[in-house]
C-alpha cells in the first residue's frame, strides 16, 4: 500500500482516441482544476501513445500543470496490459493523491486492474466528484438501479481513483498560451498479453447523443412505438437526435441505443425536450444537467416539472405536432 503521507496532486488520465483527445479528458481537466485548488496542489494530466508529444499543449491550456507523457508502440491504440502496467508504474513512482479518469470502454477495462495492483479503492461511473477539507475524494454515483446518490470514500488508501461519465462536467474555457512541465517517463508497459488485430469501426447509422446538442425524447407517455413518429419529427426539425427513458426502450417501442438515463447515456445537451417522461431519478441521473430543459407531460405533478427550466402541461400528441409545424413556419 501506498504510503498517503508522500502523496499529493490531481491526476486525470487523457484518453487519446481517433486521432483526438476525447471530450471527457478537458471534463476531468476543468473539475480535477477545480479540485486540486481546494488542495493547494498541482493538476497534471496523463498521457500515453506514440508520436503525441503534440498534444500536450492542448492538456495545458486546458488547465494541467504537469503533464506525464510515455511514447510507446505498444501504447499507440489502447491495450489494457500495457495501459495497465504503464499507469501503475507511473501511480507507484510519483504517488498522486487522486487520479481520475472517463468512465468509457477503456477507463472501465484497465482503471479497476490498476487499482487492484496499486491496493487502492476505486470509485466508478460517477457524476459527482468534490474534495473536504481533509483531502478525502467525494465520490458521488447512482446506486441502486439509481433511486440514490451514494458518496464513495476512500479515506485510508491512495491515489483515491475514479471513473467518471462523461457529460458529467463542463468543460473549461482553454487559455491560448498556457503552459506546464512537460516530464517525458520511460515506457513500462510490462509483457503485453493481447495483440489489436484490427479495429473495426461502425459505418451505420448510429445515434451519437453524447455529443448532441439538442436531444427530443420520449417516454411511457407516448404510448407506443408508432408514436415515436412525433418525436423523429420534431427531432428533425430541430437537427437534433432522438433520445428515450428506459420505459420505452424496455417495452421494445425504440432500440437501446436511445436510452438516457442511469442505465443509458448520460447527456448533457444545449436543449433537452422530454415528452411524456415523468422524470423517475433513473432518468434525471442522464440529463440533469442539460443546459435547458423543456418538459411536456399531462400530468402536472411529474418529478420531470421539478428540473425543468419550461414545463408544459398538456397532451403531448397536441403539443409537440404544433411545435413542429411552427418551425416549419418559421
Amino acid at each position: 500500500m501506498i504510503d498517503k503521507s508522500q502523496c499529493s496532486g490531481v491526476w486525470v488520465f487523457a484518453e487519446y482516441r481517433n486521432g483526438v483527445i476525447q471530450d471527457v479528458t478537458f471534463e476531468l481537466l476543468a473539475k480535477g482544476r477545480e479540485l486540486a485548488d481546494k488542495r493547494g496542489a498541482k493538476l497534471a494530466a496523463v498521457l500515453f501513445g506514440q508520436g503525441l508529444k503534440d498534444k500536450a499543449a492542448d492538456l495545458f491550456a486546458n488547465g494541467a500543470d504537469i503533464v506525464y507523457y510515455a511514447d510507446a508502440p505498444a501504447l499507440a491504440t489502447f491495450n489494457g496490459d500495457a495501459y495497465t502496467a504503464q499507469l501503475t508504474a507511473l501511480v507507484q513512482q510519483y504517488k498522486p493523491e487522486i487520479l481520475l479518469g472517463g468512465s468509457t470502454i477503456a477507463g472501465r477495462s484497465f482503471f479497476p486492474r490498476v487499482a487492484v495492483r496499486v491496493d487502492t479503492g476505486l470509485a466508478s461511473d460517477c457524476t459527482g466528484l468534490d474534495v473536504d477539507a481533509a483531502g478525502i475524494l467525494q465520490a458521488v454515483r447512482p446506486a441502486y438501479a439509481g433511486n440514490v446518490l451514494a458518496t464513495i470514500v476512500c479515506p485510508e488508501h491512495r491515489p483515491q481513483m475514479a471513473s467518471v461519465r462523461a457529460k458529467a462536467f463542463k468543460k473549461g474555457a482553454p487559455v491560448a498560451g498556457r503552459t506546464g512541465e512537460l516530464i517525458e517517463v520511460p515506457a513500462a508497459t510490462g509483457e503485453v498479453k493481447t495483440q489489436i488485430l484490427e479495429t473495426v469501426r461502425d459505418t451505420g447509422n448510429v445515434v451519437n447523443l453524447a455529443d448532441a446538442d439538442i436531444i427530443v425524447s420520449g417516454g411511457r407517455g407516448i404510448g407506443g412505438p408508432d408514436q415515436f413518429g412525433f418525436i423523429q419529427d420534431l427531432a428533425a426539425e430541430l437537427k437534433g437526435a432522438v433520445g428515450a427513458s428506459r420505459a420505452a426502450v424496455d417495452a421494445g417501442w425504440i432500440s437501446s441505443v436511445h436510452q438516457v438515463g442511469q442505465t443509458g447515456k448520460t447527456v448533457k445537451p444545449k436543449l433537452y425536450i422530454a415528452c411524456g417522461i415523468s422524470g423517475a431519478i433513473q432518468h434525471l441521473a442522464g440529463m440533469g444537467a442539460s443546459d435547458f430543459i423543456i418538459a411536456i407531460n399531462k400530468d402536472a405533478a411529474a418529478p420531470i416539472f421539478e428540473i425543468a427550466d419550461i414545463g408544459i402541461v398538456g397532451d403531448l400528441f397536441a403539443v409537440v405536432p404544433a411545435l413542429t409545424q411552427a418551425l416549419k413556419n418559421r
